[in-house]
């Protein structure tokens, strides 16, 4: 059922990035998925803590130049993405290159059981790490079992 749900989450983020065109995807290296990975959880670990200035460091510079400070930030997450600010739980999908772009899917689990998809955006920095430039959530029609 896992691998069920991640082959549908992949397949669905495929199809959100792709519109009514054919999205061209490519496989992420192993080391840059880590990375990226890592990030995305660093983040995590500072919204669980209420570390604004650190989950704020995490996001591109467009993204800090948008909120302008971390509490900004923090606050967004915490009422706009309440499973991102605080998931019971998170999955990480095979992250993929679409269009150019590198796309990091994430199923999380709320408090409720309810199962999400976060679809993050990440921009390569030019000292070569990774930053979010964006997420977007949606809902699942399903529940953790």
């Amino acid at each position: 059922m896992r691998t069920f749900l991640a082959r549908f989450f992949t397949l669905l983020t495929l199809a959100a990035f792709a519109g009514a065109t054919c999205a061209k995807t490519a496989p992420v290296p192993a080391a840059e998925a880590k990375k990226v990975r890592a990030v995305i959880e660093a983040q995590l670990d500072a919204f669980a803590t209420d570390d604004a200035r650190r989950a704020f460091s995490y996001a591109a510079p467009a993204i800090r130049q948008m909120f302008g400070t971390p509490e900004n930030f923090i606050r967004m997450v915490r009422t706009t993405y309440p499973v991102v600010y605080r998931p019971a739980s998170v999955i990480f999908l095979k992250p993929e290159w679409v269009d150019g772009e590198l796309i990091q899917g994430v199923q999380m689990t709320d408090s409720a059981e309810e199962v999400w998809l976060a679809v993050y955006t990440m921009q390569r920095q030019r000292d070569k790490s990774w930053r979010i430039s964006g997420c977007q959530v949606a809902k699942s029609a399903g529940r953790a079992v």
